[in-house]
């Protein structure tokens, strides 16, 4: 007699996460970031499915680095010519662009397979509070990293 249980679709069901990241260490957040686009949380959790949730980050200017980071940390991308290397500094970086300093801090900790690019596209950043997903919202996350239900009425258990 198996004691498995059967990918239903109620277990596969993607809830949508919100983490404010105003004054959270840009690391610790983008672990359980990415954590939560694979599904790891979930007991069905298997590497080779994509179950993971969709993740809302608001608030993405106000995040922090621990350290010196903040003024040496670099990111480096070349064009494949010679003498093609640009590098930009995190304080330039958060001033163009501060959702691409969350989103290459969450890729870099997914797993580098097929499974990456549908993950990371359920990764949705905002510089401000103010974001379109206000009605799908079910989970928040807190300082801490602890989950809380918004709405027990969204919950389907």
């Amino acid at each position: 007699m198996s004691q498995s249980i059967g990918k239903t679709a109620l277990a596969y069901a993607r809830v949508w996460h919100l983490v404010d990241a105003k004054q959270r260490v840009l690391g610790r957040m983008s672990v359980g970031i990415a954590e939560t686009l694979m599904g790891k949380h979930k007991p069905i959790y298997d590497p080779a499915s994509d179950c993971g949730d969709y993740v809302v980050v608001i608030n993405a200017k106000a995040v922090k680095t621990t350290g010196t980071k903040a003024t040496d940390k670099l990111y480096r991308s070349h064009s494949g010519y010679p003498g093609g290397l640009k590098e930009t500094t995190f304080e330039n970086l958060m001033t163009k662009d501060p959702d691409a300093i969350i989103r290459k801090a969450v890729s870099g900790m997914l797993p580098k397979n097929r499974l990456r690019e549908p993950r990371l596209g359920r990764l949705f950043i905002f510089e401000g509070e103010v974001h379109p997903y206000e009605q799908n919202i079910v989970k928040r996350y807190d300082a801490l990293g602890k989950e809380t239900y918004l709405d027990p009425s969204k919950i389907d258990a």
